[in-house]
């Protein structure tokens, strides 16, 4: 089956998309994206992406390029083209195509690009049934981490360490040796103690929707959070290490840097988390 791409207004053959060269997306990564989970074609944590691309573009005073009724068709014809029942559709938007200059256009449309993929669900049970590994990176992304921009090479060149390493994912430390996220994750452990932790969204890190359903789901299961950072070493000490995200729902992590966490198998809360969240999300997709 051939796919599909949704480019500035028309839908395109996915090998024949093009944007111009001098989009400001591909000169100076100036834009933002989100990435949809879908299952059984329907899109999961709807809002939650909407809303925060919203913020993305507001806080990069990229023009809002359509009103989010209008997307939504745009997000779901591309699913529907596609013929995809789960795997995730993908935004991108850019400030648009100008002559190259640092300082913002005046006057430019926004670059609008949408695609979408199916996703072997099966995979992804499998490798968290038997559970992930991991390496520690060094977090040298820009200071707005908070912002869902396409400038991701950082983020790539962790991912591609921890890769070459033969792991699931890179975690990423700052200075302080204190661990930040993952290069495309959120970040969690079980502590010591059995407290469950993640760093709270007013440090430098993404706020991640599914890390927002997943606080809601502790809340409901009654498990204690606390927002508040962590070490590398104490993820390496801790009961359960997991990550988020919208591609790998609740992934359970048992080994960092070739050290195994806890008894080197998926921990209760990790497994828990991901069962009622994948239930959660094919429940309330739309």
């Amino acid at each position: 089956m051939s796919r599909v791409a949704y480019v500035n207004g028309t839908y395109q053959a996915h090998g024949n998309a093009v944007v111009h060269i001098e989009d400001r997306g591909f000169q100076f990564a100036d834009g933002v994206y989100e990435v949809w989970s879908v299952f059984d074609g329907k899109l999961a944590d709807y809002e939650g992406h909407m809303q925060r691309l919203g913020r993305s573009l507001t806080e990069l005073r990229i023009d809002i390029p359509m009103t989010a009724q209008a997307l939504g068709v745009v997000l779901r014809e591309t699913i529907r083209r596609n013929r995809v029942r789960n795997g995730i559709v993908y935004i991108q938007i850019t400030r648009g195509t100008a002559p190259r200059d640092h300082a913002f256009p005046k006057g430019v449309a926004p670059s609008v690009i949408v695609t979408s993929k199916p996703i072997d669900l099966s995979k992804g049970e499998a490798l968290a049934a038997k559970g992930a590994a991991a390496v520690s990176h060094p977090d040298t992304r820009w200071g707005r981490c908070d912002i869902k921009t396409v400038g991701l090479l950082p983020n790539a060149l962790a991912k591609q360490a921890a890769r070459e390493k033969g792991a699931y994912e890179a975690i990423l430390y700052d200075e302080m040796g204190m661990v930040t996220e993952g290069s495309s994750t959120n970040a969690w452990i079980v502590d010591e103690n059995g407290k469950l932790r993640t760093r709270d969204t007013q440090a430098n890190i993404l706020r991640g929707i599914t890390r927002a359903a997943i606080m809601k789901l502790v809340a409901e299961e009654g498990i204690e959070l606390d927002e508040r950072a962590f070490s590398l070493e104490e993820a390496k000490r801790a009961k359960e290490l997991f990550v988020t995200a919208a591609s790998s729902f609740v992934m359970p992590l048992v080994s960092l840097d070739g050290e195994k966490i806890g008894d080197g198998k998926p921990g209760p809360i990790a497994t828990l988390l991901r069962q009622v969240y994948l239930a959660q999300a094919r429940r309330e997709a739309i």
